[in-house]
């Protein structure tokens, strides 16, 4: 469940809120100028992002991969949009290394990031939010590739940039080797990525 923390009549602007420090580590959103605590990961998603760590390791410097603590700003679309998000994964440009040694946020003055990764939690919003929310956001923020994995549909879609918004590269089930226009030499079935135990 999430909780606002900031009371309607102060609406927080994004610069305000990067100033915010309420001394815990705590993961805020900011939507429509409040902040919104966020839940922590679930284990499952966790699992799948870590595994998928484990997989580019060799492909691209360790540094450039951030799970679930690379903060992304992102167009405010419509009410009710969240004016920053925290993918599963990140994988970041180079010059991001020197860009975020204060903070570990991209605001809408840097570079986006190559790639991001959500991974699909159980329940309707959730999955709204990513197959559709998210998706414009990213696209809007010019992220080349947005793949959305689906652990409960068993599936890991791959979406690439094409003009202001993004277009299938595939759905990847099963035995399919990923797809990735980023990591051409990326060698991972879907199936190895949504069960990495097995």
């Amino acid at each position: 469940m999430t909780q606002a923390l900031s009371k309607p009549e102060l609406k927080l602007t994004f610069d305000d809120y990067l100033a915010y420090d309420d001394g815990t580590d705590n993961r805020y959103e900011l939507v429509d100028g409040e902040l919104i605590a966020l839940p922590p990961e679930s284990g499952i998603n966790d699992f799948i992002a870590t595994a998928l760590l484990v997989q580019l390791m060799p492909l691209v410097a360790l540094k450039r991969i951030k799970l679930h603590t690379c903060e992304l700003q992102v167009p405010v679309l419509k009410l009710g949009d969240a004016a920053n998000r925290y993918p599963d994964l990140v994988l970041l440009k180079s010059e991001h290394l020197g860009l975020t040694q204060h903070r570990l946020t991209i605001t809408l003055d840097m570079p986006p990031p190559d790639l991001v990764v959500e991974i699909v939690s159980p329940g309707k919003e959730n999955r709204k939010r990513d197959y559709v929310e998210k998706r414009k956001q990213y696209a809007a923020r010019g992220i080349a590739e947005y793949w959305i994995v689906d652990p409960i549909d068993a599936v890991v879609i791959v979406l690439m940039l094409d003009g202001h918004q993004y277009a299938e590269v595939g759905r990847f089930r099963g035995a399919d080797l990923i797809i990735s226009p980023t990591l051409p030499q990326l060698k991972l079935t879907a199936e190895r990525m949504l069960q990495p135990d097995r």
